[in-house]
């Protein structure tokens, strides 16, 4: 019910395209742009989100085409009705958090990212090389793990000297007291991590949202 409710919100937002083509994705978009497929037999659709112009622009938006038209944009998260079900699309701050094709009764299907993407290139490795594929995501969630756990640390001190929390609880002092060029490095791991874990699409409401 919630779920169908929020879908309906999303498609409420959508709004009219140019009708412009879609643009081929270049290499130097790698980062800065994700392009994602859904090829039925009726027609191709494809969803187009430009990270670095979002970002300029203060807003989240994707862009819907059918076959290499644009039909409608909508801000993120987004819902696009086709027929059979609905194309849904929802971005991090690292990048893609969703990209599926959900039919009425809620199977959910990844949509294909466009060959050239940072997002097809990770799929590749997975399939090239599973192992190494493996020991990357891994890697990616141990950066966050120390990360978050670093600044849930951080965070806490400060927030146990307020005063009625120090009254009831004491003064937590963290254990761990890193130099600044450790604490920057670490931050840096934890934002590489979940870039990385974008790029599978892998997303934990919890590790990283705080991550972010």
């Amino acid at each position: 019910m919630f779920q169908e409710q929020r879908r309906r919100w999303a498609e409420k937002r959508l709004q009219p395209g140019d009708g412009s083509a879609l643009e081929r994705f270049r290499w130097w978009q790698t980062g800065g742009r994700s392009l994602f497929y859904l090829r039925a037999p009726d027609a191709e659709y494809a969803v187009d989100v430009r990270h670095w112009k979002n970002q300029n622009a203060g807003v989240n938006k994707a862009q819907f085409y059918v076959d290499g038209r644009q039909q409608v944009e909508s801000k993120l998260p987004a819902a696009f009705p086709v027929p059979g079900g609905t194309i849904e699309v929802a971005v991090s701050t690292f990048g893609i958090q969703r990209a599926h094709f959900v039919t009425p009764d809620g199977a959910e299907h990844v949509l294909t990212p466009d060959a050239r993407s940072a997002e097809a290139r990770r799929a590749r490795l997975d399939r090239r090389h599973p192992a190494l594929s493996r020991g990357i995501g891994v890697l990616s969630v141990l950066l966050l793990v120390v990360g978050v756990g670093l600044m849930l640390l951080q965070v806490a001190e400060p927030i146990s000297r307020i005063p009625p929390i120090a009254m009831n609880l004491g003064i937590f002092h963290s254990p761990v007291d890193l130099p600044l060029w450790l604490n920057v490095a670490l931050g840096v791991g934890a934002a590489l991590g979940s870039m990385e874990r974008a790029l599978r699409m892998r997303y934990h409401w919890l590790l990283d949202a705080l991550g972010n």
